[in-house]
């Protein structure tokens, strides 16, 4: 017995509404759950005064600070790498074994768990580069992490312009420089920014690659080549010690939080950009 099309459609929109509710459930059965443990933990004191007694008083001020460090690090070294790369790949080469090479290898970089590329940053930053642990080998280290993103979508935000923005653009005498510099990467910026923010926000909740790089120190950091410790290592130790569970979820409530308010701002951001542009 064969369905009706419309039936079929039908089924499939009801069966993909479906998925999109089971997400959105656990999602914020997710983000409830840690705000409603976490926020109680939550003021001024907690904010903007430093640990005590490891972690079981005081507040997680250098944890923000490193927080916020250790990303804006690796976006300023990834975020560079990864664009140019993709407008070689994009607007500067034909399609080869060489240009598949180099996506294989950047699917591959992306698949790697997180603690072998803090194995890696352990052994070639802080060892053999004798870095230590600090901010400078922690950022390093994310920028390779997220630098395969970048690439990524990136391209696909490139590839996405149409070809006939480029033509125009050639028959008016434009270089190809110029023509990837003034037509192509404004109107793919909306897809680069997603691809910048999603490595920002791996780089934010990232525990693994840290705790092997930037060390956990609870010290307020002074500069790059100074050990912190980020929020998400913060309630990695908190949790895993059984040293304050206040404390550890008060500590994941302003990472949620603070992982929240970055998406926001760079989404409406980005919607502002497309509104003036369309």
């Amino acid at each position: 017995m064969r369905l009706s099309p419309r039936l079929t459609q039908a089924f499939v929109v009801s069966l993909l509404g479906l998925a999109t509710a089971v997400t959105l459930v656990i999602l914020i059965f997710v983000i409830v759950f840690i705000l409603r443990k976490g926020l109680p933990a939550i003021d001024m004191e907690f904010l903007f005064t430093k640990p005590q007694d490891m972690g079981r008083a005081g507040g997680i001020l250098p944890t923000i600070v490193a927080s916020v460090l250790l990303p804006l690090i690796a976006v300023a070294i990834a975020a560079p790498l990864g664009v140019s790369t993709a407008v070689y790949l994009t607007e500067y080469t034909r399609e080869s074994r060489v240009t598949r090479l180099i996506r294989f290898g950047a699917d591959c970089l992306a698949g790697i768990p997180s603690i072998l590329f803090g194995l890696f940053g352990f052994i070639f930053f802080v060892t053999i580069l004798q870095m230590g642990w600090s901010l400078l080998s922690g950022g390093l280290t994310l920028a390779l992490m997220i630098l395969p993103t970048i690439i990524r979508t990136t391209e696909e935000a490139i590839r996405a312009v149409p070809n006939s923005y480029r033509e125009v653009s050639t028959s008016l005498g434009a270089t190809r420089f110029r023509t990837t510099a003034k037509v192509v990467l404004p109107n793919a910026l909306p897809g680069i920014v997603t691809g910048i923010m999603l490595g920002v926000g791996r780089s934010i909740g990232e525990t693994a690659a840290v705790i092997f790089t930037a060390g956990s120190s609870l010290r307020m950091p002074s500069s790059i080549f100074d050990s912190a410790r980020t929020m998400s290592v913060h309630f990695y130790i908190l949790a895993r010690e059984g040293l304050s569970s206040e404390k550890a979820y008060g500590t994941a409530a302003v990472l949620i939080i603070s992982v929240l308010a970055v998406n926001m701002v760079a989404y409406g951001l980005m919607n502002r950009f497309i509104r003036k542009r369309s």
